[in-house]
């Protein structure tokens, strides 16, 4: 092998940077390795749990009142999108609001970084439309943080629910300690750094120092932001939650628990009937995907998902072909509305500028 051979050059002669190269093929083997996982789940396990077409048997046996009760509780599920969004920002009306949510939901779907990427593009989409740099990167932190508040919650909550009918599922047990024991971190974190403007500098500095660490782990670049972008993040967000906290709690456990209505839908509408699986029980499922879903290995957690559902909702006494169609069905109305309505408003959402309406926050 030549030294041109290993170290390649542009037409003009100067080397190709190997970093460029050397991320250009992780992204190559991410992607081989999600094609893989996704692959593994859709050709070979989930069949072992139900054949499809005993699956496809129970999707078409689903009556035309099915059909409008699926229709209407997805339509609310969208609709529970921006309300948190319209709470952290003041100025953003429902139309933008739904517009961004969207967008940004089908980015992170599609990518295996998820709510970074769907985080960034919110910023991008909002600041476009004239909000300016500080509410913004608020509104993006503070729903984010309510949002991952929410997902550590719900497993607590589902094992206390399980616990209380004389229940048990180990995975939902094991996940439900881990959940509660970064919900206690966290929430300790967040109230010391907005107690003071040196505890949050010092959180801040420790935490983006921790963070670059792992990073290098993965061979990826070290965080840039810190101490003095927390302590800059606490005075808006003091302020912010002050007025605003409970709209914010509220809105943001909405727009969760009406994706676990979509969930309970399409389990009655299989056939699932609650002497099967009840609504504790699918709510301890529904629960635990939600952090299966969350972990960053394909994009939107796709295959994980619904091997955990599937399997969950098995163990709790739904039959296999009515578990992965109820499963799938699930799956396709929360993914497949977004990425049409997402692709839209990528293409409309230049469309929606706000205008005047945000004279007070430029």
């Amino acid at each position: 092998m030549t030294l041109h051979d290993r170290f390649p050059q542009m037409p003009d002669g100067t080397a190709v940077p190997q970093v460029g190269w050397r991320k250009h093929r992780k992204r190559m083997l991410g992607g081989v390795a999600t094609a893989v996982i996704v692959g593994a789940v859709f050709v070979f396990v989930l069949p072992r749990i139900a054949d499809y077409r005993d699956v496809w048997e129970v999707i078409k046996g689903l009556s035309w009142q099915d059909g409008l009760l699926l229709l209407g509780a997805t339509v609310l599920n969208i609709a529970t999108f921006p309300p948190s969004w319209m709470a952290a920002l003041p100025g953003l009306g429902f139309r933008q609001a739904l517009v961004m949510t969207q967008a940004s939901t089908a980015l992170s779907m599609v990518t295996p970084a998820g709510a970074a990427v769907g985080m960034a593009g919110s910023y991008s989409m909002l600041r476009s439309w004239g909000f300016g740099a500080a509410p913004t990167a608020l509104a993006v932190a503070v729903t984010g943080v309510w949002n991952q508040f929410a997902n550590l919650v719900f497993p607590v909550v589902a094992l206390v629910l399980l616990t209380g009918v004389d229940q048990d599922h180990p995975a939902l047990r094991t996940t439900a300690l881990i959940a509660l024991a970064v919900l206690i971190v966290a929430v300790a974190a967040f109230g010391l750094a907005l107690s003071s403007a040196e505890r949050a500098h010092w959180i801040g500095s420790r935490v983006a120092r921790l963070t670059s660490r792992v990073l290098r782990v993965v061979r990826r670049g070290p965080v840039t932001w810190g101490g003095e972008g927390l302590a800059g993040f606490r005075s808006g967000a003091l302020e912010l939650l002050r007025r605003r906290w409970h709209v914010l709690t509220v809105t943001t456990l909405v727009g969760h628990l009406t994706v676990f209505l979509l969930l309970v839908v399409c389990l009655r509408v299989v056939g699932i009937a609650g002497g099967e699986v009840s609504w504790i029980e699918a709510f301890a499922a529904w629960a635990l995907i939600r952090i299966l879903g969350a972990l960053p290995l394909t994009p939107g957690g796709l295959g994980i998902v619904e091997l955990g559902l599937s399997g969950a909702l098995v163990a709790f006494g739904a039959s296999n072909a009515d578990a992965v169609a109820g499963t799938l069905l699930y799956r396709s109305l929360t993914i497949l509305p977004t990425l049409a309505l997402g692709l839209l408003a990528a293409v409309s959402w230049r469309s929606h500028d706000p205008g005047d309406r945000l004279g007070s926050q430029q």
